[in-house]
C-alpha cells in the first residue's frame, strides 16, 4: 500500500511538472515573460524541495513559495517593468500585435477606384416563424455569373472573437445545393436537408424590412469582417454605399509591409517599415506611435504600442510642473492625514482606555460594547453614513441642525470646501480607528504591575509625573510598533477616502485627476484607471514605486525611533 502511494506521488508530480512547464512555455509565447520565469522558478524550486531530502522541512512551505511568487513578487516585477512604458490607453497592444492588426483589420482597407461590385443575397433558415443566424450568399457577378459564399476560414481572432475572415466564391452550379426557383428567380436553397429561404438584398425594396435584422445579426458581426476572394483573386468586402446601404466591393488593405532606408541613431539602416498604400508613403514611429501623413502633410496618430521609455515617468513627476505642483500637495497632505489620523486616535483611544482601566469605574462592558461599535461595524458602510447622514451640505444633520439652528451660522461645504473636506475626512477616519486604538492600549494597561504606582505612590509622584513616567513609557514599548503600522495603513487608506470624498474638490490648473484630499494611492487610482484622457498604467506605476520607497523610508524612521522605547523596558 505504501508503494502504491509512493507512485501516486510520483505520478501526480509528474503531471504537475508536464503542465507546469507547458503553461510556462505558453506564458513565454504570449509575450508574458515575467509570468513565465516566475513559473520555471516556482517549478526547480518544488521539484528541489520534494526531491532532495535535506530540503525535507521546506516540503510545507510550498503553498506559501506559490502564493509569494504569483500574489507578491510577480506584481512587484510587474509594476517595476510598467514604470518604464508608456503602457496606458492608446498604447495597450505590443508593437507587433499593431503590426499584424494594421495589416489586417478590416478598418484599415479601402475601396479602390474602379472597384468591382457584386449582387449578393441572404437567405436565411427560418426557426418556425423565427429567422436564425444560419444563412448563405448568393453573389452575382457583373457578367451574371453566379456563386455562393463558401466556408468562412478564420485568419485573425482577437480575444476570442474574429477580427478577419476569408470565404472563396464557389460556382453556384458546383456547389452542389439543390437550387429552388419561381418565376425564374431562386427563392430557396436547400443543403443537408435544411432549406435557406430568400430574406435580404440591398437591390430589392421588397426586402428592406429585413434589413435592421440583417445588419445587427449577419452584416456587421460577420459579414463586414469577411473578405470574399473572388476567382480572379478580388477581394471583396461590405462597403457602405452613397446611399446608406452596405455594398459588396473590392477593397484593398491601407497598410504593407516593404523595405526603406531609414535614420536609426545617425545611421542609415534598411528596414522593414509600414506604408501607405494609396500614398505609397512610410508611416512615421515616434514615441511607440504610428504616424501617417494627411493630405497637408500634417502628422496623423494611427495606433500606438507599449514601448520601453525610460525614467520619463519619474523625470514627469518632477519636471512637469502641471504634475509636481499637484503632487507636492498631495504628498504633503497624505503624510498630514496619516500622522493626523494616528495621533487622533491613539490621543482618543488612550483616554478611553485610562478611564475603562479605571477598577473603580461599574458598568465596564456596557461601555466597552458601545466604545467598540465603530469598529465593529463595516467601514464603507459608516462612511457612507457619515457621507450621506452627516456631512450633506444640505439635508446633513451637521448643517442642518447644529451649524444653522443652533449656531445660527452658514452652511459648511463640507465636500466642495478643500478645508472642510479635510476636517471630514479626518472626522471619520478617527471615528473608525480609535476602537483598536483603545483595545490595544487597554490591554497594554492592565500589563503594567501594579507595584510600579504603589512604589511611585510611597514614593509621592503625582498621577500626572505617574502617567508619564511610568505608564506612557512602558505602553509605548507595546504600543509603538502598532502605531508605526497605523501610520503605513492611514498613508495608503484608499477606501475611506475613495467612498468620502473621492479626492475631491479638484484642485484648479492641473493636467491630471488630483484631489484637495487625495492622497497618493487615490490619486494613482485616478490616473490608473479614471484619467479625462485614458488610462496611463506605466505613470501609476513610477507613482506606486514612489510610494513604496516613502512608506518603507518612513517606516524604517519610525521603527529607529520606536526601538527607543525597548530601552526603557530593559
Amino acid at each position: 500500500m505504501k508503494h502504491f502511494w509512493k507512485i501516486i506521488g510520483w505520478l501526480c508530480l509528474g503531471l504537475f511538472n508536464i503542465f507546469s512547464v507547458w503553461g510556462a512555455f505558453f506564458l513565454f509565447g504570449k509575450g508574458f515573460y515575467e509570468l513565465s520565469v516566475t513559473f520555471f522558478v516556482l517549478i526547480v524550486l518544488i521539484d528541489y524541495f520534494i526531491l532532495n531530502k535535506k530540503s525535507y522541512p521546506y516540503r510545507y512551505m510550498i503553498p506559501a513559495v506559490i502564493l509569494l511568487f504569483i500574489l507578491v513578487l510577480y506584481p512587484i516585477t510587474f509594476t517595476i517593468k510598467t514604470a518604464f512604458t508608456n503602457y496606458g490607453t492608446g498604447h495597450i497592444m505590443t508593437r507587433q500585435e499593431v503590426i499584424d492588426r494594421l495589416l489586417t483589420d478590416p478598418v484599415y482597407t479601402y475601396v479602390p477606384e474602379n472597384a468591382k461590385e457584386y449582387r449578393y443575397e441572404i437567405f436565411i433558415r427560418y426557426d418556425g416563424i423565427k429567422p436564425t443566424n444560419d444563412y448563405k450568399v448568393l453573389l452575382t457577378s457583373q457578367n451574371g455569373e453566379k456563386y455562393i459564399m463558401g466556408e468562412i476560414k478564420v485568419v485573425r481572432m482577437q480575444a476570442g472573437k474574429m477580427l478577419l475572415g476569408e470565404a472563396q466564391m464557389v460556382p453556384l452550379d458546383r456547389a452542389g445545393l439543390n437550387i429552388i426557383k419561381e418565376d425564374g428567380n431562386i427563392i430557396a436553397i436547400v443543403e443537408d436537408g435544411k432549406t435557406y429561404r430568400y430574406f435580404y438584398s440591398p437591390y430589392d425594396p421588397e426586402t428592406r424590412v429585413n434589413e435592421i435584422f440583417f445588419k445587427s445579426q449577419v452584416g456587421f458581426p460577420v459579414l463586414s469582417k469577411v473578405e470574399i476572394v473572388d476567382p480572379e483573386n478580388n477581394r471583396l468586402s461590405l462597403r457602405f454605399s452613397e446611399d446608406g446601404s452596405l455594398r459588396l466591393r473590392t477593397v484593398r488593405h491601407l497598410y504593407r509591409l516593404s523595405l526603406a532606408e531609414v535614420q536609426e541613431k545617425g545611421k542609415t539602416v534598411v528596414k522593414t517599415v509600414l506604408f501607405n498604400d494609396k500614398t505609397n508613403k512610410p508611416l512615421i514611429e515616434e514615441n511607440g506611435t504610428f504616424y501617417d501623413l494627411d493630405e497637408n502633410g500634417e502628422k496623423v496618430a494611427i495606433m500606438g504600442y507599449i514601448s520601453y521609455i525610460g525614467g520619463k515617468n519619474f523625470s514627469r513627476i518632477f519636471m512637469d510642473p502641471t504634475v509636481s505642483g499637484p503632487f507636492t500637495k498631495i504628498f504633503l497632505w497624505n503624510f498630514t492625514y496619516a500622522a493626523l489620523s494616528v495621533l487622533f486616535t491613539f490621543v482618543i483611544g488612550l483616554s478611553f482606555a485610562l478611564v475603562l482601566n479605571n477598577r473603580t469605574l461599574t458598568g465596564k462592558a456596557v461601555y466597552r460594547t458601545l466604545l467598540i461599535i465603530p469598529w465593529a461595524i463595516p467601514a464603507f458602510i459608516s462612511v457612507l453614513i457619515w457621507k450621506n447622514g452627516f456631512f450633506n451640505e444640505t439635508y446633513g444633520i451637521i448643517n442642518r441642525f447644529i451649524i444653522t439652528n443652533v449656531f445660527k451660522g452658514n452652511p459648511l461645504q463640507w465636500m466642495t470646501n478643500p478645508f472642510w473636506a479635510k476636517v471630514a475626512v479626518l472626522v471619520v477616519n478617527t471615528w473608525l480607528g480609535f476602537p483598536y486604538m483603545m483595545t490595544v492600549s487597554l490591554g497594554a494597561l492592565q500589563s503594567i504591575p501594579d507595584e510600579l504606582y504603589e512604589a511611585a505612590s510611597i514614593d509621592g509622584a503625582s498621577k500626572s509625573q505617574r502617567f508619564w513616567k511610568i505608564t506612557f513609557p512602558l505602553l509605548m514599548t507595546t504600543i509603538a510598533p502598532l502605531l508605526v503600522g497605523s501610520f503605513a495603513f492611514n498613508f495608503n487608506n484608499f477606501v475611506n477616502i475613495y467612498l468620502l470624498t473621492s479626492g475631491g474638490p479638484a484642485i484648479p490648473n492641473t493636467s491630471t485627476p488630483a484631489g484637495a484630499t487625495d492622497i497618493l494611492i487615490s490619486y494613482t487610482y485616478k490616473l490608473a484607471f479614471e484619467a479625462g484622457r485614458g488610462q496611463d498604467f506605466g505613470f501609476a506605476s513610477a507613482i506606486s514605486i514612489l510610494i513604496f520607497f516613502i512608506v518603507a523610508g518612513i517606516s524604517f524612521v519610525n521603527f529607529k525611533i520606536s526601538g527607543s522605547f525597548e530601552e526603557v523596558n530593559r
